[in-house]
């Protein structure tokens, strides 16, 4: 089990190699990264078989910027019929599980592999279960097999808690009809991955007040007062005439990067598509100053050395709040509503 199998957007493969690169340089894990290019996955192979082990647990899988999900294992050649059999017997020296997982890539093929799974997940299912290689509620770690084919399958193993929220770190969230765009999915999905479930009621209360820059037509001001907060939208474009019908909206015609508001809010949201430094710039200032407790910025993303940019700019915005002498949590992912993007969510501490 030397190798760390990582899911990712197609097209990110060589930001996951970059980051895992450096993450193993730092804990010292001898190994190397290597991806093909729009595959959805990369992997990171150890030079010892506790090596991928060693990564896992020095890293904490929601701090990681490309990666949708992992696991360590190795994958396995299945033959055309009773590939139950062969798969227990890899299974025969992992650890009991708690949990069955499985998945595929993000690609077409991916999807094309989706019935197959579904067929086979409840065979696969009650035979583990009865050769005792799962014990469902248990205390072992997640076992989690990605099929890259009908006859070949990564097995793998990832702990609950320090691996994604959704099998491939694909969530499963509606579209609500009434938002006026899908953009609204990219605020949602922000907030399972950086708030914990418990506190939301506490953290995104009715009657807190946001800012939404660049609202323009509403879909993460359509979030913001579905929590019943109000909301100043600021932006030149016009705004979806439901939402302002809500009474909960103020639009201000006005450019996101200059306007402020008159007292301090409790969240600042903003999808401007603009240079990332620009983006980062102005998260940086509503967080140092106190225009904020809490922010979701969305960073666009440079055509190259794309996690370089995104550690510089991360790096750049933890110095300024040093600076100011701001104590300020700092997260960042590449959420799977996002495109050419990352998504920062920052919490003045």
């Amino acid at each position: 089990m030397n190798t760390l199998l990582l899911h990712c957007r197609p097209g990110f493969e060589g930001e996951v190699c970059a980051e895992l690169s450096e993450h193993a340089a730092r804990l010292d894990v001898a190994g190397y990264a290597r991806a093909r290019p729009d595959s959805a996955y990369a992997e990171f192979v150890c030079n010892d078989a506790a090596g991928a082990e060693r990564l896992m647990r020095g890293l904490r899988f929601r701090e990681l910027i490309f990666p949708r999900q992992w696991a360590r294992g190795a994958f396995v050649a299945l033959p055309e019929n009773d590939r139950i059999s062969v798969l227990l017997e890899q299974l025969a020296d992992y650890p009991v599980c708690s949990e069955l997982w499985l998945e595929v890539f993000d690609t077409n093929d991916g999807k094309e592999l989706s019935t197959f799974c579904r067929k086979f997940e409840a065979p696969l299912r009650k035979a583990l279960l009865k050769a005792g290689r799962l014990q469902e509620q248990g205390k072992g770690p997640r076992l989690l097999l990605t099929f890259r084919s009908g006859r070949e399958v990564f097995a793998g193993i990832a702990e609950a808690d320090n691996s994604a929220l959704w099998p491939m770190g694909i969530p499963r969230l509606k579209f609500p009809r009434q938002a006026p765009s899908r953009s609204t999915l990219k605020l949602e999905e922000a907030w399972h991955h950086f708030i914990p479930r418990e506190e939301w009621d506490a953290r995104m209360a009715a009657g807190m007040t946001a800012v939404d820059l660049g609202a323009s037509p509403g879909g993460w001001t359509w979030q913001l007062v579905n929590r019943h907060m109000r909301v100043s939208a600021v932006d030149n474009g016009p705004m979806n005439e439901e939402l302002m019908d809500s009474g909960l909206v103020d639009h201000l015609r006005a450019d996101g990067f200059a306007f402020r508001p008159r007292k301090p809010v409790d969240w600042m949201v903003c999808d401007i598509v603009e240079k990332p430094a620009r983006n980062a710039a102005l998260l940086e200032t509503w967080i140092g100053e106190g225009l904020c407790r809490e922010a979701v910025v969305n960073l666009k993303l440079p055509m190259k050395q794309r996690y370089a940019e995104v550690r510089r700019l991360l790096e750049r915005i933890a110095d300024g709040l040093a600076a100011r002498g701001v104590r300020a949590s700092i997260g960042c992912k590449q959420l799977y509503h996002d495109r050419e993007e990352v998504t920062c969510h920052l919490r003045r501490l």
